[in-house]
């Protein structure tokens, strides 16, 4: 196992967070909704978005039925941004796109939380690998993630 992916499990156990494996994939929110059976909203979606000014990551995670309004993101940080490309999620956290975790980096990054999941008593995150997820109160998630509750969605 990736060491990255050993230490984010080791921090779940810790916290008494329990990791769920499929052998199907679950990276994408519908594919993680569908293995779970759960509506696509609970589904906890981890978005790296590339500060361009710093080069630093930005993490929106989203109820799995929100697209991120990149202008209220840049708002919120104060930066213009970018969605960041395959290499730098990897260089930037760690973890491949379809298993980005909501926390569990080496570094910190500037965290914001969709105010949707916060309809739902637990949503469901990617804990590291394109095929395994975990349960979290959004609340523990806020925590945790060090994040941000905010408006991010694109209104449709």
């Amino acid at each position: 196992m990736n060491p990255k992916v050993k230490r984010l499990r080791q921090q779940l156990q810790d916290l008494g967070l329990a990791v769920k494996e499929f052998e199907r994939t679950t990276r994408t929110a519908a594919d993680a909704a569908a293995a779970l059976n759960c509506k696509i909203e609970q589904i906890a979606k981890s978005i790296i978005f590339k500060d361009i000014v710093n080069e630093l990551p930005v993490l929106a995670i989203m109820s799995g039925k929100n697209k991120v309004d990149l202008k209220k993101l840049e708002k919120l940080t104060g930066f213009p941004l970018e969605k960041a490309d395959a290499d730098f999620v990897l260089q930037s956290t760690g973890f491949s796109i379809g298993g980005v975790p909501p926390f569990g980096y080496e570094k910190d990054i500037k965290v914001f939380l969709d105010e949707e999941l916060f309809n739902f008593p637990i949503v469901w995150a990617a804990a590291g690998t394109p095929n395994s997820v975990f349960a979290i109160t959004p609340e523990e998630l806020l925590r945790w993630g060090k994040g941000k509750k905010a408006d991010l969605k694109i209104e449709t």
